[in-house]
């Protein structure tokens, strides 16, 4: 209870909160536009990159009330229209082509059911609409990707349930949205085995 409740989701808070990663995240949530839902809303990590001259409102996807708990501080100093929605990616209480960008940073590796998730991101995206991401992926080198597998049962149960061995491109890519650009690296400042990132523009 308590490592469920307060320990683990102030890890995976401060995990979240190094220079790399906010790099990432800056590099596609100011895209973000018009009504804006965010998958894995977390504690709040992604408020200050998001363009409030861009966006009208901002829905936050948080399943866990810890994690909500957590970003009041941030949401408080935030000016943005914002609202909590505490449902699973998989099933998304949301109007079906009522939201014009879907942003999901680090989300996409702990999701139980992504295919689900991508499924129903599609759903309420609007026929022009778009899905921006970064997220951390499995190694396309094969002693990286080794020891990924190795550690991952260990990694799962520190990371409430993230994976080191999704393939994040290759569910995109069989996802059925339209690719608009996408890149991926190793990002400086990380180890390998967390530091394969991938992240793009999608659209419906």
């Amino acid at each position: 209870m308590i490592w469920s409740k307060i320990i683990q989701p102030r890890l995976i808070s401060l995990g979240c909160t190094s220079k790399p990663i906010r790099k990432q995240r800056s590099k596609v949530v100011p895209h973000a536009e018009g009504s804006v839902l965010e998958i894995g809303f977390g504690s709040g990590h992604n408020l200050p990159f998001y363009n409030l001259k861009k966006v009208t409102n901002l829905i936050g996807l948080e399943p866990s009330k810890a994690m909500q708990r957590l970003s009041k501080k941030r949401l408080n100093d935030s000016k943005i229209n914002f609202e909590f929605v505490t449902a699973s990616a998989e099933d998304i209480p949301i109007k079906t082509n009522s939201i014009d960008t879907v942003v999901c940073t680090y989300t996409l590796c702990s999701i139980p059911n992504p295919d689900i998730a991508l499924n129903e991101i599609s759903r309420v995206l609007k026929n022009d609409g778009r899905f921006i991401f970064t997220e951390h992926s499995k190694s396309p080198d094969v002693k990286v990707s080794r020891f990924q597998k190795s550690i991952e049962p260990i990694w799962k149960i520190l990371g409430d349930g993230c994976h080191l061995t999704r393939d994040i491109r290759g569910l995109l890519s069989n996802s059925g949205f339209n690719i608009e650009a996408t890149e991926d690296m190793y990002i400086p400042g990380t180890p390998k085995f967390v530091g394969y990132n991938v992240w793009g523009m999608l659209k419906k």
